[in-house]
């Protein structure tokens, strides 16, 4: 494989790892699209500008955005709604930069410089209380989110990936010092704390004040 090609393609890509190009991460497009196994196409959060580049540096003719991937759209970061947050964690999981911060049966909150906008936080919070905003005109514009916000996101997810597995291999060398619950009770921890979230949804239309 051409390495110095798929440096060049991962350089133009906007580092969201947001999958929505079909592989895990911006890298393995990247590498992907340089081995010719892959269409220049398929980078929502890039968009035509980027597409254009990819034409430019890889000789392939331009094409529309791939529809099955999504819609070019503006910059949207991830925002949560901390009074409805129930802390259970689980967002944190799948965020591919480490954006959000918080602890077990404590509000979460996502640091906005640090977000990517991938969106893959929502779908498996339990709650429903995270939503997407529109970023500041000047972090929507291609060229500035390339120079400052694509190197970040880069960079963090570099720093997870190293992080887990560090992690992994800590425990596989160290035994267990306490029970850590079965899925199952995870789930029906979940489970009823989403049901009071609802309850209190349903009853009174909004989060308690105290």
């Amino acid at each position: 494989m051409n390495q110095y090609l798929a440096d060049r393609i991962d350089a133009l890509l906007p580092q969201t790892q947001c999958t929505r190009c079909g592989f895990p991460d911006c890298r393995s497009y990247a590498q992907a699209i340089a081995e010719g196994a892959t269409a220049i196409n398929r980078c929502p959060p890039g968009g035509a500008k980027t597409i254009d580049r990819l034409a430019e540096i890889t000789g392939c003719r331009p094409l529309p955005l791939d529809p099955a991937c999504g819609e070019e759209g503006p910059r949207r970061v991830a925002l949560i709604d901390e009074a409805w947050c129930i802390g259970c964690t689980i967002c944190l999981q799948y965020c591919p930069v480490d954006a959000i911060v918080g602890a077990p049966k404590r509000m979460h909150t996502v640091i906005e410089i640090e977000c990517t906008g991938c969106e893959l936080c929502l779908a498996p919070c339990p709650v429903d209380c995270i939503r997407m905003v529109e970023t500041g005109a000047t972090e929507s514009d291609p060229e500035i989110w390339l120079k400052r916000r694509a190197p970040l996101g880069r960079a963090r997810y570099e720093n997870r990936r190293r992080r887990l597995a560090r992690l992994r291999d800590e425990r596989r060398n160290q035994r267990p010092r306490r029970r850590v619950p079965s899925l199952a009770q995870r789930k029906a921890e979940i489970a009823l704390a989403r049901a009071r979230v609802l309850e209190r949804r349903m009853g009174f239309g909004a989060p308690d004040s105290d």
